[in-house]
């Protein structure tokens, strides 16, 4: 596959877009790139040539916004993610993607218009354990499952009216703590095969530099704008969802 112009042409723009969004700049348009070299290769096996360089992505990222994140989010987000990576994985033979797809893709497109015509809840700027708890655990189980944990994560720091290095950095330290211990079930799993870290190892150099660039947009951002930008990309996103779920099902 190495020597196939189309493995570079689908994958280089889609490792550069997600390290545009692990930099803090777009957010769940994230989940656009696994489709992106799915059409060269299987899902599957795009998502575990990501993997090992979101690892470095996060490593780039964790230097980047380190002491600039919002403590009690972690706090209260990454228990409930770990347990959802546990039950993705325990799950991992039975679980319906397809529905995931349509819930995660219906909640993001609500929340996303919701938030683009102000019509946010007050009450949600503030931290709830039992709210955090709960999106926490389906941002875990979705990272996990089918690749799509930033729009839950969204749903919940987004009200809260961070400015735009605070989400960001937020954000960046929450996925670099969920992906490497996401590495674990991945290789119990069997993904890591050699010809998958190859691939890998072919497509890292862009890590760096797609996470540079989002921080680099973050840094100029106001945060009207960046919200809406957000806010506009979660619409994008969760249709992109829905529509995938609701076709395997009407299939």
């Amino acid at each position: 596959m190495l020597a196939d112009p189309w493995f570079y042409l689908a994958s280089v723009p889609a490792v550069l877009l997600y390290g545009i969004a692990k930099g803090g700049f777009g957010g769940a348009v994230a989940v656009m790139s696994v489709p992106m070299m799915a059409l060269v290769m299987s899902p599957t096996q795009a998502a575990a040539i990501l993997l090992p360089i979101l690892v470095v992505m996060d490593a780039v990222v964790v230097k980047a916004y380190w002491g600039v994140f919002d403590r009690r989010a972690l706090r209260l987000l990454l228990p409930g993610a770990m347990v959802g990576i546990v039950i993705g994985y325990l799950t991992a033979d039975a679980m319906n993607e397809d529905y995931m797809r349509i819930l995660i893709g219906l909640l993001s497109v609500v929340f996303g218009l919701q938030s683009l015509l102000g019509l946010q809840s007050r009450a949600s700027r503030e931290h709830h354990p039992v709210t955090a708890s709960l999106f926490g655990t389906l941002t875990g189980f979705t990272s996990f499952s089918i690749h799509a944990g930033g729009p839950p994560f969204t749903m919940y720091l987004m009200p809260k009216q961070l400015t735009p290095l605070l989400f960001a950095g937020t954000a960046g330290i929450f996925f670099a703590a969920v992906n490497v211990v996401k590495l674990v079930p991945y290789y119990v799993l069997g993904q890591f095969t050699t010809d998958n870290l190859l691939y890998s190892l072919v497509l890292v150099p862009l890590a760096p530099l797609g996470v540079k660039l989002g921080h680099y947009l973050v840094k100029r951002s106001a945060s009207s704008f960046y919200y809406t930008v957000i806010s506009f990309f979660l619409v994008v996103v969760g249709a992109k969802l829905l529509w995938e779920g609701v076709t395997a099902l009407t299939a």
